[in-house]
């Protein structure tokens, strides 16, 4: 189930973190096969792609999270802001999953969205080596239709992508 709540901080019980939608030229939006499979959450290829995304840090704004997780998975840092979703988009974890992950300390993520348009060339996308040392969230990425997104992320994170989906259109068409 997916919320969108308009608070200023993420709800109490939730993981707040940030999540990116990146576009190209083209109003291609970048997406990225989660490299480590044996999570409990992979549940096949076909639902292991994602937009990248990650925690905020104690005492770090969205957006300064966001742009330290886009460079940390992607190595982008040339960008422009495009927008930022009005609300937090939360979702819960199944309950396997939930025992496991976070320790139980969490019900699931709470995310803040921004949309971006990157400015440089795709090759300074490097997926293998992150910056700042940090392991590969991602063994392969593409450039794809933002509104395909929902049916390539794991399923209970689908309402959260048909949430950006609508959100960021406008910057889909290039």
């Amino acid at each position: 189930m997916t919320k969108t709540v308009m608070t200023d901080t993420a709800p109490d019980g939730y993981r707040p973190c940030v999540g990116l939608a990146l576009f190209n030229a083209q109003g291609l939006v970048f997406i990225g096969r989660r490299a480590n499979k044996s999570q409990r959450e992979h549940v096949d290829d076909q639902h292991s792609w994602q937009m990248p995304q990650g925690g905020i840090d104690k005492g770090e704004a969205p957006l300064q999270a966001a742009t330290r997780e886009l460079q940390e998975e992607t190595n982008v840092t040339s960008v422009t802001l495009l927008a930022e979703a009005p609300g937090w988009l939360t979702y819960e974890l199944p309950v396997d999953i939930g025992k496991e992950a976070w320790k139980g300390r969490w019900r699931g993520q709470s995310q803040k969205w921004f949309a971006f348009r990157m400015s440089g060339p795709d090759s300074e996308i490097d997926i293998d080596t992150p910056a700042g040392g940090h392991k590969a969230e991602f063994d392969a990425w593409r450039w794809e239709r933002l509104d395909a997104t929902p049916s390539l992320i794991i399923p209970f994170k689908q309402g959260v992508y048909r949430e950006v989906a609508a959100l960021f259109a406008p910057f889909a068409r290039g």
